[in-house]
């Protein structure tokens, strides 16, 4: 019960914020989830022996998040600031892992919605799409894998995922992602959009995927407590992380 409630406050909220709210609240919106999520991996990073990064890794998102174009040079500074700024820690070996470690959280949430303010500069249906395709292919997958999963994806890393639902999130992200775009983007040939979703949905369950390869080598359940029945926010938005940027570098090649 608490998981569908979290969910029907949840999905409004974004869909309005994707497809009708000011640039600035959109703004507000992604970069609030951003700092939630980058603190919880930031946990999970501490919780693995490597010293935190805390309100200056959430500081440096945050740039990459709303600078100007070119952003790519802001990345290079940001990485020498992060750098010099852990030759401070106690334990020198800690240095370089921190550091790392600091950087990738950085492009792996920021620069992933860094991507979704550019794809909903191309049209906000893009981004619904992007989102879309993940929630439509985790339903299908838990549906399926339930009831026909037998082989396991991955059971190292997440030992309930089977190819058999693996493969119904495929098919139900890239059928959510056609039927959007037949209401929504009527302009847009179908067959790309139908390659599109499939690309994105399979990015969002290898981002899936890495985040729980995280909390398990760090022995944690969920990134975080505060969303009811969902974990934290990185727990939420782990497959978006990977699908938003997969949309918008296949909509470019495509447009290319």
């Amino acid at each position: 019960m608490k998981r569908i409630l979290t969910a029907l406050v949840l999905i409004p909220t974004v869909v309005w914020a994707v497809l009708w709210a000011p640039s600035w609240i959109f703004l507000l919106v992604i970069g609030l989830v951003g700092m939630g999520a980058y603190h919880e991996f930031d946990t999970i990073a501490g919780a693995q022996g490597i010293v935190r990064t805390g309100w200056l890794g959430m500081i440096a998102g945050l740039a990459v998040l709303t600078v100007p174009e070119p952003v790519f040079p802001i990345l290079v500074v940001l990485t020498a600031g992060i750098m010099a700024w852990k030759m401070r820690v106690a334990n020198l070996a800690q240095a370089l892992p921190s550091a790392a470690t600091a950087v990738l959280g950085i492009l792996y949430i920021f620069g992933a919605w860094r991507c979704g303010v550019l794809l909903r500069a191309i049209d906000p249906h893009w981004l619904m799409i992007a989102l879309v395709v993940s929630w439509a292919g985790d339903t299908a997958a838990m549906y399926v894998g339930k009831a026909f999963g037998r082989v396991k994806l991955a059971p190292r890393v997440s030992p309930g995922k089977t190819v058999e639902g693996g493969i119904a999130s495929i098919v139900g992200g890239t059928l959510a992602a056609v039927i959007y775009a037949h209401y929504l983007l009527p302009n847009e040939a179908l067959l790309p959009v139908a390659g599109i979703g499939a690309v994105a949905n399979i990015a969002g369950q290898l981002g899936d995927l890495s985040e729980s390869a995280f909390k398990r080598g760090a022995g944690v359940k969920d990134s975080g407590t505060m969303l009811p029945g969902h974990g934290g926010w990185l727990d939420r938005v782990d497959s978006s992380l990977f699908s938003v940027p997969a949309v918008y570098a296949a909509l470019l090649l495509w447009r290319a």
